[in-house]
């Protein structure tokens, strides 16, 4: 009998990332927010990555007492001190698309050089069940390029160049990314715990 667990997130682009990172494991069932519509939007609004991914993962175990993973993802910025951060999502406003807030993103960094525009992406992800309340956060260091390049991927991966790339996330292939990104190190730490845990 496969093992359940649900994705805290209706991110349709963190859906499909999540689901193929986790494919390898085949006597695990990945459910998401689309297999329990009644749950509402849920409101993050804590001070940090952890906090915020923790909201998310409690509130939908509470909901569906189901192993619930949550993500939340940051954007860190060196020249703007940390920005965007934990509003990475909403940099440009509330209903902010993905565009609008790489293109908030360049302006403020509009004729800053290379060398200054390290950034990084963090990735918090929670667990959370009745045994279970633990937290996994990796980063992956990059800068911010000058203009958007590359089709594929979603966010900020138009515009962050991994370090020891000359593409951005977006310029690579979803096989590519999911090798080295943000994401990926903290599923494969989120792997590791469920298999220490006898969970899979």
């Amino acid at each position: 009998m496969k093992k359940q667990i649900v994705l805290a997130t209706q991110n349709k682009h963190k859906i499909f990332e999540i689901k193929n990172i986790l494919s390898d494991i085949e006597y695990l069932e990945v459910l998401d927010l689309s297999n329990f519509k009644e749950i509402g939007k849920i409101v993050e609004n804590g001070p940090t990555l952890n906090s915020n991914a923790l909201i998310k993962a409690e509130a939908v175990f509470k909901h569906t007492n189901i192993l619930s993973l949550a993500d939340d993802t940051g954007l860190m910025v060196d020249y703007l001190l940390g920005a965007p951060g934990v509003y990475s999502a909403r940099y440009a406003g509330e209903n902010a698309t993905y565009w609008d807030n790489n293109k908030k993103l360049l302006e403020k960094l509009n004729g800053i050089p290379s060398r200054r525009r390290t950034a990084r992406f963090k990735c918090c992800i929670a667990l959370v069940d009745n045994n279970i309340k633990k937290t996994f956060e990796t980063a992956i260091e990059g800068k911010i390029a000058t203009e958007p390049h590359g089709e594929n991927g979603f966010g900020y991966d138009p515009v962050f160049i991994p370090t020891e790339y000359k593409k951005t996330y977006a310029e690579l292939s979803e096989d590519e990314k999911n090798k080295i990104s943000h994401r990926y190190k903290s599923l494969v730490l989120v792997k590791e715990f469920l298999k220490s845990v006898s969970f899979i």
